[in-house]
């Protein structure tokens, strides 16, 4: 099928699902919505340094597990939408305790901390068969296209939770309502993608002799063997570490530069904002320079995402000048999205897919809990060698980008 040929059913249903979970994103950003609710009840840094790696390493950890178990199915989606249901469950409680017990702060975010992790950990369980069907279901030279307009038209949706964030942060109504109706929201939308994406037409895959875990944790070795995978592995590797500075961002400039609460929404906005039009530029340097030249590019934007808030905190800058932090992150970000996936499903062989997507998540997760090693840090040394730190990864990940594949 070409590249510009309409979207078919599947591909359609692929697309609302990524606007929905980016609208989601918008109301329950983990770097900005999240980690201000946890300071507003006064968590320590190493416990909001935890709170984006519970949500990003919980997504990756399970993975090599669950590749062991989905390789044998035929059909991956009754894993996904089994995963949703403890997705969607955990996130109503989360809207519960943020509304029920924000009197009793460290119960509070004990709670509120455990939903995370059981969400995160479904998550993990979901993602997999989620890039399996969507493998199976849109075509390699296709697949740019596909995720550049789901990030797109998403990245939009998003910049209308940011509104809403704001108005909420800025109205009358209380903490913690105030938090409790921006998760609700993020909740409705979550669930409405996890429900869009489960009535995706499915093809079989060819049968597989199942593999147990012990089969998939010996077969690592012979992956790592791989030069493109480990190369790959390397660049994720470093920018996972580099991205210990991102939940406290916020934190920094409600603490440290003492911005209004409002701020926030204005934060989600640029996050969001500037996805859309990063997303075209992304699109037609991944269609015309491939995933290589595109993480490489990213990465750029992410080492000066620290460097920003650093300058902005140093010249004791506004707000305004703030915003930047959050466009460069949010257009590293979508660089990263793009070409992450993009180039994992080109090196992975399509007998092993399960396998490299398990073992490169399942490594990836453990080095995404940085952020807590940089909120011990933050507690003792301050903000700023978190930022320098963070930015010294970025461009260490620049220079191993020279080793990737080039046609990938």
């Amino acid at each position: 099928m070409s590249a510009r040929a309409p979207w078919n059913r599947n591909e359609r249903l692929g697309i609302a699902n990524g606007w929905a979970v980016f609208l989601g994103d918008g109301f329950l950003s983990v770097s900005v919505v999240v980690t201000a609710f946890a300071a507003k009840l006064g968590a320590p840094n190493w416990v909001i340094g935890l709170l984006p790696a519970i949500a990003a390493g919980g997504w990756m950890l399970p993975q090599l597990l669950v590749a062991a178990r989905v390789r044998a199915l035929p059909h991956k989606l009754p894993v996904y939408r089994s995963a949703a249901l403890v997705r969607t469950a955990t996130y109503v409680a989360m809207v519960l305790t943020a509304a029920l017990l924000s009197h009793q702060p460290a119960l509070c975010l004990t709670l509120f901390i455990l939903a995370m992790s059981l969400n995160a950990l479904a998550s993990g369980v979901s993602g997999l068969p989620f890039l399996e069907v969507v493998s199976k279901t849109v075509t390699p030279g296709r697949r740019p296209r596909f995720f550049a307009t789901r990030n797109l038209y998403g990245g939009l949706l998003a910049f209308g939770a940011g509104l809403l964030v704001r108005a909420i942060l800025g109205s009358d109504l209380a903490f913690p309502l105030n938090y409790a109706l921006i998760f609700a929201l993020g909740t409705a939308a979550f669930t409405f993608g996890y429900w869009i994406f489960g009535r995706v037409d499915e093809p079989p895959d060819p049968p597989q002799a199942p593999h147990g875990t012990r089969a998939e944790l010996r077969a690592i070795p012979e992956t790592l063997r791989d030069g493109h995978f480990r190369a790959f592995l390397n660049v994720r590797l470093l920018l996972a570490a580099g991205s210990m500075a991102e939940p406290f961002f916020a934190v920094y400039a409600l603490r440290e530069l003492h911005y209004a609460p409002a701020a926030l929404g204005v934060f989600v906005m640029a996050l969001t904002g500037a996805a859309p039009l990063s997303n075209v530029v992304w699109r037609r340097v991944a269609e015309r320079k491939g995933s290589r030249r595109l993480i490489r590019y990213a990465t750029v934007f992410a080492g000066l995402a620290p460097l920003w808030a650093l300058t902005v905190g140093l010249l004791n800058l506004s707000a305004w000048a703030y915003l930047g932090v959050f466009l460069l992150s949010s257009v590293a970000n979508q660089g990263f999205n793009l070409g992450h996936t993009n180039h994992l499903l080109n090196i992975a062989p399509e007998h092993a897919r399960s396998r490299y997507i398990g073992t490169l998540n399942t490594l990836v997760g453990a080095a995404l809990f940085t952020p807590v090693a940089g909120g011990l840090l933050a507690d003792g040394l301050g903000y700023a060698p978190v930022f320098v730190l963070s930015a010294l990864l970025c461009a260490a990940a620049w220079w191993r980008c020279g080793w990737l594949r080039r046609d990938a």
